[in-house]
């Protein structure tokens, strides 16, 4: 007869067999989700526009966020990183990427919201080369699932400006 070891032992190969189909017919099944989140920015003021001592340029804005993300989430999902960027071309650098915000969210009851805030993070540029800067606003996000690969897009903004002289 089999002893208790080997009953254990085959028992649980079984299960953890089990569990690894499990895990990925989830992973696959995220592959057949295609998510059409929204999302609108605007600028309402630029704060201060200035150069600093060292020479680089610094912008605070004043923005209102909203975004439905709602579509990113599905039985897998188990929370979405988004965060907003702006991004602008400089004679040295063909793209420059400053964060000015970020959240985690936690759930699809939390995916649908308005923020109304200033930039969280410092928008700095080495130089002086944001003075009349064409740039966009970037909302990025990416989906962390409960099991699989993570998945990562963005909406791109256009049309924002900054003043020619500092204020």
């Amino acid at each position: 007869m089999h002893s208790f070891s080997y009953r254990a032992n085959a028992l649980l190969t079984f299960a953890i067999t089990i569990l690894a189909l499990m895990c990925a017919m989830a992973s696959v099944s995220d592959n057949f989700n295609s998510p059409s989140p929204t999302s609108e920015v605007q600028v309402l003021n630029i704060n201060w526009f200035q150069k600093k001592p060292d020479g680089d340029d610094e912008v605070s804005l004043t923005l209102n966020i909203s975004a439905n993300l709602g579509s990113l989430f599905t039985w897998n999902t188990k929370q979405v990183f988004v965060f907003l960027a702006a991004e602008y071309q400089t004679p040295k650098n063909v793209l420059n990427q400053v964060s000015l915000w970020d959240g985690i969210i936690p759930s699809k009851e939390h995916a649908k919201y308005w923020i109304h805030t200033t930039n969280k993070y410092r928008f700095i540029d080495q130089g002086s080369n944001l003075r009349g800067k064409n740039f966009n606003l970037t909302l990025h996000w990416h989906v962390m699932p409960k099991t699989g690969k993570m998945f990562a897009d963005k909406i791109v903004m256009t049309g924002f400006r900054l003043p020619e002289a500092y204020r």
